[in-house]
């Protein structure tokens, strides 16, 4: 019998129109867009994400989530940072991934996870935010746009960003 571990959190950064600190500052350095690119395997998982999102969403009456390959890149360089253990598994760095974002937008929240030992870590995420209150608030909130960054290390184990951004 395997173990199986999963783990998961949440963030959530509202963007009000006088704080604009949020709004035009972008005081943080860029994050590098020269990280390696996924293989195939991980955009497959990357587009699982967003199937079981959006399918979730519609059987809530809530419209599709569309992915912005800037925003996955956000969060892949993330999922990437937890796995690789350049950063801990957590939402450290979350305002910097929000001002990385270059589309204007009015707020933005993240879902992590991480799970090792699944034969379908994507579901298994994806339903372990389902069942998470504040996971689920961020599944149905008024986003229009996602992305998503999925890392698995060599030991195995998968992680998980999923950016969420209401776009202006």
């Amino acid at each position: 019998m395997s173990k199986a571990l999963v783990f998961m959190c949440l963030g959530l950064l509202t963007i009000l129109p006088n704080c604009s600190q949020f709004i035009s500052a972008r005081s943080l350095p860029p994050i590098s867009m020269n990280a390696n690119v996924a293989s195939s395997a991980i955009t497959d998982l990357e587009k699982a994400v967003n199937q079981q999102i959006n399918q979730y969403r519609a059987s809530k009456k809530l419209p599709p989530l569309s992915i912005d390959p800037r925003i996955s890149q956000i969060a892949r360089i993330h999922s990437e940072n937890m796995a690789n253990g350049k950063v801990r598994f957590s939402h450290d760095g979350f305002e910097g991934r929000a001002k990385a974002i270059t589309i204007p937008y009015q707020s933005v929240a993240e879902n992590v996870a991480y799970n090792f030992g699944y034969s379908d870590p994507v579901r298994n995420a994806v339903e372990g935010w389902i069942k998470s209150e504040g996971h689920r608030k961020n599944m149905e909130g008024q986003f229009n746009v996602t992305g998503i960054g999925v890392a698995k290390n060599a030991k195995g184990e998968y992680y998980f960003t999923q950016l969420f951004v209401r776009s202006r």
